[in-house]
């Protein structure tokens, strides 16, 4: 048997069913979709490339053999509840499989639109954080920045222990007074109690003076506590006399016999000193002397202060006689509160956005508000106020609120001609609020919104609102008060706006004490792990509180990598859709590097991949193909990835001849010429630097730089919404930027090519997208069948009700929603999966009825329906960019992102050959996507067809091959998140390689040089 040991030993298994399982994942008879009978040997706790052109059977034998066999029998390792709908999961179609590990299947597709996910959360880093702030989070008081804490009994009894022995205190407590309850009725309960004296500024008075002899209750004396009173006070008197009356030696009975005349004044004074708030009344709990070693003070002591809190509401106030010295007064609260605020202690919830008890009050944890925008309001911020900065006062009529600053704004000192840009934050604060010479930006929208009853204020006030950052929050989610804990002078609001690169390095450089670290010492290691991995797979520049759905497909594929690191499982069978998606080649070796540390823990890492880095860096290699669809399913390589560099021969592989050179991605001798251009000037949202950005029209520009450079934010965020509003829509809403300009008269339209289902239902599929439904449901109405029934088109559409069937609705799928897990998908009982009923399945062209066009390839249609031009002429498109492979009626559902763009490319190039008098802009954002080397050719050959008739194309690409083939290309960095932003480079490839410090370059440099 093969050893394991060493993966340089790996050499091409064959097949057999004496394989230990120990060793291997044994595959026999492989059929699904169109996968031919395989056989195959996966050696264990590898790293394994599964590699081909698209539609070659790469995903069938990965996700739906593979990982489809290991979540059936996940499913019946649980309870009864999940093992009713086992008999209803479909085995994927093979003779059997043994030793698959249990799967874990991260793929593509950002499978969450939660607005409150967010990178934090979906790592779980969050969580961590929320139980680091819990536990050693410290609250500092807003006004006076001190620390908040509050007293325990211990505390205090520590405090008064500390003093040297024989020292003199005294434990009091605040009084509290009830407003239903008069201050004689508020002694006498306190006699009652037990308390015999208060203290009234500097002066101990027995509570027995202050009411009537017949008022008095009569008191159980201790004898022992009264001698040790009078000994106290005997020594209190000796060394402070001034201060004690004559006459408090007398017994209790003849003190209230010599004052019961003045009682009433008496009682009478306190009640006003205390109605002016010139003194507080305390009761006084105990006095007595420090004794450290004696354990019946210490308990006495205890119980004191215990009954302070209790009786004041939680202050415990100690006053300390030392000798030859003032006394010096200490209070103690067993409450969270400093400078008069009442603060909650930290848990965990108080940090959770998910809860009611930690989310922002004002935007309840979503982190945006509708409100005032201030990009709409100040659209350029290049002009100052003199010169109409403040777009909604620019009309005569509203420009009566504009005038008292223009005329005053000398009188508070204003620079009305300064740009609005270069104002300081003081002066912008002021144009919102205003001031007594005139009223702010705020004042004038309060007066919109009390008139939206007439319309044309209430239209006004629409035009400036839009979600903007949670002034409260700052966007962080948490509620304000969670701001207050700090750790390390950060708070938690602080840590998920910070990029992830400066996140590490704070949480490097804190420093904790003993306590902390031990408390702490588990919880770091884990965030910090987590945060390491998210590093390593090329996202340094996201934020924790980044929301998920906002994440491309290559992102959330990394950031579920990360996780799956994080989470340390071991014996798995991890099953990754491209993670290259979406990354610069500078970060793919530290993708690889992580993806070996899934495989050196102890799982079996199978990716589905293009990359050639990835490819030459795998222990085992697959090789899925010749060619698509009907001409795949075939494995025409398995060994190591040296193997197939030595194997000349190896002409069926596309792989291997791209691989070693033979074969190449078709390059252009010229560049194109070009004079129009689109102009942005000010590009400054995200993080980019205020770049003023050339786009030529009539060629093809690749827009590169590494991930998070600022590529997105420009092409999708400035340049397509301001084209969209150029030509009239304002659906889309356009970043922050200064103006567009150029030859934008020559644009007629503008189309976004991106990786987002091409349709909002499952139900969407190719054949619908591309038009050539339509065509194909008139012509099954028009057989003589469906004339005598009288069926019309509409009843060969799975989209509306009549002929599909409706138990699934023609989905041909029944979903089943399982708590905890992914949910399921089955075949519907009905129907068999046809989507259709019975009597339209009668119906056939060509021996074929509607449900077996469906599932035809574009590659058997296009045979199929060769007598029918106009239908023809509709799918050939889908043919050109390499998606022959592709079934007719396939859900998009089951589309990679990859796979859904070169469908919308597909149905625009049919609409660019029938527009030679228009110039289209057309953007694609990562067309590469789930691309072979073979099919990047291709999809070169249909944009190139495109620019060729007069359009513009404009590519968001990493892929060397696809660089090399533009006419210009605009280059952005040099890094990431706040290191990223600017504009590098601007020119022709040739150019571009000339470059030194430059990422793009250096790569650019490296593929040429193996050609």
């Amino acid at each position: 048997m093969t050893s394991l040991s060493d993966s340089a030993a790996l050499k091409r298994l064959t097949f057999s069913e004496d394989l230990n399982t120990r060793d291997y994942i044994l595959i026999k008879g492989a059929r699904v979709n169109n996968l031919k009978n395989i056989n195959l040997a996966l050696p264990r706790n590898r790293f394994i490339v599964v590699t081909g052109v698209s539609g070659s059977g790469k995903s069938s034998l990965a996700f739906d053999t593979l990982f489809a066999e290991g979540q059936r029998m996940y499913v019946e390792s649980l309870n009864s509840y999940m093992r009713q709908f086992l008999g209803r999961m479909e085995k994927p179609d093979v003779d059997w499989i043994r030793g698959v590990s249990p799967a874990i299947a991260v793929e593509q597709k950002v499978n969450t639109r939660n607005p409150r996910s967010t990178v934090g959360t979906t790592t779980e880093i969050y969580d961590y954080l929320k139980l680091f702030f819990a536990r050693i989070g410290k609250t500092y008081s807003p006004i006076s920045g001190k620390e908040v804490r509050k007293d325990s009994v211990s505390d205090v009894v520590d405090f008064i222990l500390k003093h040297p022995e024989n020292t003199k205190y005294l434990l009091l407590a605040p009084l509290q007074m009830r407003e239903d309850r008069s201050l004689a009725e508020t002694f006498k309960i306190l006699l009652q109690q037990g308390f015999t004296r208060i203290k009234l500024q500097d002066e101990v008075i027995f509570i027995e003076q202050l009411l009537p002899a017949d008022a008095i209750p009569t008191p159980i004396e201790d004898e022992q506590e009264t001698e040790e009173a009078e000994d106290w006070d005997e020594e209190i008197e000796a060394e402070a006399p001034q201060k004690k009356k004559k006459g408090s030696k007398k017994t209790n009975k003849e003190k209230n016999i010599a004052t019961a005349a003045p009682l009433s004044a008496e009682l009478q004074k306190i009640q006003d000193l205390i109605e002016k708030e010139q003194a507080q009344l305390f009761v006084l709990i105990d006095r007595g002397i420090v004794k450290q070693q004696d354990e019946s003070v210490l308990f006495r002591l205890a119980d004191s202060v215990q009954t302070a809190f209790y009786e004041s509401d939680g202050i415990c106030r100690v006053e300390i006689f030392e000798p030859q010295a003032e006394p010096t007064v200490s209070i103690f609260s067993d409450k969270f509160e400093a400078d008069g605020i009442v603060f909650e202690e930290p848990t965990i919830n108080f940090f959770s956005f998910n809860s009611p008890q930690g989310a922002c009050r004002r935007c309840e944890g979503f982190g945006n508000i509708l409100g005032i925008d201030e990009e709409l309001v100040f659209p350029d911020k290049t002009l100052s106020v003199y010169e109409g900065a403040i777009a909604p006062w620019r009309t005569p009529k509203m420009r009566s609120w504009l005038e008292p600053l223009l005329r005053q704004g000398i009188e508070f000192d204003f620079p009305i001609h300064r740009p609005y840009e270069e104002l300081d934050q003081a002066h912008k604060d002021l144009l919102w609020s205003g001031n007594s010479y005139f009223e702010g930006l705020d004042g004038f929208f309060n007066f919109l919104e009390r008139e939206s009853h007439q319309i044309q204020y209430r239209v006004l006030y629409s035009r400036y609102k839009g979600k903007q950052t949670c002034p409260d929050c700052k966007g962080s989610r948490i509620r304000k008060e969670a701001g207050f804990v700090k750790i390390g002078g950060k708070s938690i609001q602080d840590l998920v706006l910070m990029p992830i690169d400066e996140l590490v390095e704070f949480l490097n450089q804190i420093q904790l004490n003993a306590h902390e670290e031990k408390i702490a010492r588990r919880i770091l290691i884990e965030i910090k792990n987590r945060l390491g991995y998210l590093l390593e797979v090329g996202l340094p520049y996201l934020t924790l509180n980044r929301q998920t759905a906002t994440l491309s497909g290559g992102e959330f594929q990394r950031i579920k990598l990360a996780t799956s690191l994080g989470s340390a499982l071991v014996g798995s069978m991890y099953i990754l859709d491209e993670p290259s998606i979406g990354l610069h080649p500078k970060d793919t070796q530290n993708l690889i590097r992580v993806l070996k540390q899934l495989r050196d823990l102890g799982n079996t890492v199978i990716v589905v991949e293009h990359e050639e880095e990835v490819i030459r860096a795998a222990d085992y290699l697959i090789d899925i193909g010749m060619d698509a669809g009907r001409g795949g399913g075939e494995v025409i390589f398995e060994g190591t990835p040296s193997e197939l560099a030595e194997n000349q021969n190896q002409e069926g592989s596309y792989t291997a001849q791209y691989l070693s050179g033979r074969l190449q991605v078709f390059q252009p001798q010229k560049r194109r010429e070009w004079s129009d251009f689109i102009l942005i000037e000010g590009a400054r949202e995200n993080n980019l630097r205020n770049l003023d950005v050339k786009f030529p029209l009539g060629v093809l520009t690749a827009v590169t730089g590494v991930s998070g450079s600022g590529k997105s934010t420009l092409i999708r965020q400035l340049l397509y919404p301001a084209l969209l509003r150029n030509l009239g829509s304002t659906s889309e809403e356009v970043g922050k930027m200064r103006d567009i300009s150029g030859s934008l008269k020559k644009i007629t339209q503008v189309e976004m090519v991106d990786q987002n289902p091409i349709g909002k239902s499952s139900r969407s599929n190719p054949v619908t997208y591309v038009k050539a439904y339509d065509l194909i449901r008139t012509l099954y109405a028009e057989q003589p069948l469906a004339v005598q029934r009288g069926y019309r088109p509409a009843m060969f559409s799975f989209n509306v009700e009549g002929g599909r069937c409706d138990n699934c609705q023609g989905e041909g799928k029944i979903k089943i929603e399982m708590q905890f897990m992914a949910d399921i998908y089955l075949t519907c009982e009905v129907c068999q999966g046809k989507r259709f009923k019975k009597e339209i399945l009668d119906i056939t062209y060509q021996d074929k009825n509607i449900t077996e066009v469906l599932e035809m390839t574009v590659d058997e249609s296009v045979l199929f329906f060769k007598n029918k031009p106009r239908i023809v002429d509709k799918l050939l498109p889908l043919q050109e960019v390499g998606l022959g492979y592709v079934q007719l009626g396939q859900s998009s559902n089951t589309l990679s992102g990859g796979e859904a763009q070169r469908i919308k490319l597909a149905s625009f190039l049919g609409k660019g050959q029938n527009s030679a008098n228009e110039h289209i802009v057309f953007i694609f954002d990562e067309p590469t996507t789930g691309l072979h080397f073979h099919d990047i050719a291709k999809l070169l050959t249909s944009i190139n067809a495109l620019v060729d008739l007069g359009h513009t194309a404009i590519v968001i690409e990493h892929n060397t091959e696809m660089i090399q083939a533009a006419d210009w290309v605009i280059d952005l960095g040099k890094d990431g998140g706040k290191k990223g932003g600017n504009l590098c480079f601007e020119g022709t490839p040739e150019n571009l390689i000339l470059e030194k410090d430059n990422y793009t370059a250096h790569f650019l440099r490296k593929s040429l040089e193996k050609k």
